[in-house]
């Protein structure tokens, strides 16, 4: 599959869109800021920092023509490969600038006051299942399955976003539902 969602062109040619363009991409990434949060805190495994940097590094990519569409793609698949695109690029530039040390634990899950703690003791085990179980599928696995199941993507629509081939995207798709479905088998099973 030819790389059809991020076209990258020299920064110092001046943007050919017009004014009424822009206006209608900046409305269509506000419209899609919640999900494309989302997306760039799965890109970035959850660093909240880096994810804001990426995020705005991709809009800025988006919103001044550095990155362009080809238009064989929908604008949410299209902005989710750029997110995706410029989080690859920040992670590989912190891994050769740096041998970081990891601050470990991921952000902490807001909480919500409402329920017994009994709910909420169940309610975190289970979340803490689902991510050990997804830590454990493959990073392919992980991004096909959080395409299809988060962002409502189609697999056709995922495998753009991860810029591989439809055939490859099923196969990531079907091995890591199946990987998720015996993780989450056994979890029942000891719980």
């Amino acid at each position: 599959m030819s790389p059809s969602v991020t076209h990258v062109r020299d920064p110092n040619v001046r943007d050919p869109r017009g004014p009424v363009e822009r206006y209608e991409l900046e409305r269509e990434l506000e419209r899609l800021h919640g999900e494309s949060w989302g997306w760039a805190l799965s890109c970035t495994g959850h660093d909240r920092e880096l994810a804001q940097e990426v995020l705005q590094t991709a809009y800025l990519r988006m919103l001044s023509g550095i990155a362009t569409s080809s238009g064989r793609s929908s604008m949410r698949t299209w902005a989710f490969g750029v997110i995706r695109v410029t989080a690859l690029e920040e992670l590989r530039k912190r891994r050769r600038s740096t041998a970081r040390v990891d601050g470990g634990a991921e952000p902490a899950d807001a909480v919500d006051s409402a329920p017994g703690p009994d709910v909420l003791t169940e309610r975190a085990e289970r979340a803490a299942a689902l991510r050990a179980a997804l830590a454990k599928l493959s990073d392919r696995q992980r991004e096909v399955l959080q395409l299809v199941f988060y962002h409502d993507m189609t697999i056709e629509a995922a495998a753009q976003v991860m810029n591989v081939s439809l055939g490859s995207a099923r196969t990531h798709y079907q091995r890591g539902k199946a990987a998720l479905a015996t993780a989450i088998a056994h979890f029942r099973e000891v719980s």
